[in-house]
């Protein structure tokens, strides 16, 4: 299959990318590396044996992106590119609803004019918002995040619903993550966040790797094991394996479907610091600080979903998340701007 990947050289993207070349998929990446780094794909393309085509543009470039779909003629698309910080949603909305639902009304004109009509798309389980208890349906109620991010992924999935209503040729995947940590075990890729981290995984791993000095814990007073907050925490490899799931799943479902892609198990923020500390033999230095408005005790998946419709479960646990994420950061200690050893 040939596979038109926007954001392909972001985090999970890039895992996604390698994932697909790895079974044979043609796949062409389009990102416009504002948020990731063209060395991503130069080393998935190292690990895979050969290279996706990479397009430089940013998807709301609705005549380029017209180009690209012209040139590479792809059979689907997954769809990773979007703005993706909470915080910075919350202080920047107007960015955040004009970028995400811009440069997506942009590629579903483009594909509607090409007649590419399998998409898979990058939701959230922050669609979920505060309306769910533990564990989260995909049919336990209506959606309504706590965040213009979340909001903006409430929004795509209605007007991916209402297009595949309005024209049956439609077949749309709406995957809904929840935590995502963790890379791939060659240790080549892995996530690499600009400036501070807003996710607690890679905040922990550069505590571990002494970029930050220590970890804020929000709240030890929670209605849980140990009073801190419990999350679903996914694997970045499990998680690039359910979208090729979902793509192939949609090779014989019209019409829109969305999955919680999780591993149905809750894991607190204490559990995660003591796996990173196993993972890297170090103290992770931690500081209680009151709990966050708006943050939940306790958020996981109901994953039956997918094992029942798309045959995929997740199989690494938090033990191996954290020695992969740690394989990673300790090897690139800063990122993808690591000096290689030995260069001058």
């Amino acid at each position: 299959m040939r596979v038109l990947v926007t954001g392909g050289a972001g985090y999970i993207g890039s895992h996604t990318v390698l994932a697909l070349l790895e079974r044979g998929d043609d796949v062409i990446v389009v990102d416009n590396f504002a948020n990731s780094s063209p060395i991503a794909l130069e080393r998935v393309a190292g690990i895979a044996g050969h290279a996706p085509r990479v397009h430089r543009l940013d998807v709301g470039d609705e005549d380029g992106l017209d180009a690209v779909f012209a040139q590479e003629r792809p059979d689907a698309v997954i769809h990773f590119a979007g703005l993706k910080a909470v915080g910075e949603s919350v202080a920047q909305p107007l960015r955040y609803y004009a970028e995400n639902l811009g440069i997506t009304f942009s590629l579903l004109s483009v594909m509607q004019r090409h007649e590419v009509h399998t998409l898979v798309f990058s939701s959230s389980a922050t669609v979920y918002g505060d309306h769910q208890q533990a564990p989260y349906r995909e049919e336990g109620g209506p959606l309504g995040a706590a965040n213009p991010y979340g909001q903006t992924k409430v929004m795509l999935e209605r007007v991916l619903t209402d297009v595949a209503h309005a024209d049956p040729r439609w077949r749309i995947a709406l995957l809904r993550y929840f935590n995502p940590i963790g890379a791939h075990e060659s240790g080549l890729i892995g996530e690499d966040p600009r400036g501070v981290p807003n996710n607690l995984a890679p905040y922990v791993a550069q505590v571990a790797v002494g970029r930050l000095a220590e970890v804020g814990v929000f709240g030890a007073d929670y209605p849980t094991a140990d009073g801190t907050g419990e999350r679903d925490y996914i694997h970045v490899v499990d998680l690039a394996a359910g979208h090729v799931a979902a793509l192939e799943h949609l090779r014989t479902r019209e019409g829109v479907r969305a999955w919680n892609l999780g591993t149905g198990r809750a894991t607190s923020v204490l559990e995660l610091i003591a796996a990173f500390e196993a993972a890297s033999g170090r103290s992770i230095p931690t500081r209680i600080e009151p709990r966050r408005e708006g943050d939940l005790a306790q958020a996981w998946a109901d994953t039956q979903r997918a094992e029942d419709e798309l045959g995929w479960r997740a199989e690494r646990g938090i033990a191996e998340m954290a020695a992969d994420a740690w394989r990673w950061q300790s090897g690139n200690p800063q990122g993808y701007d690591t000096v290689p050893s030995g260069a001058v």
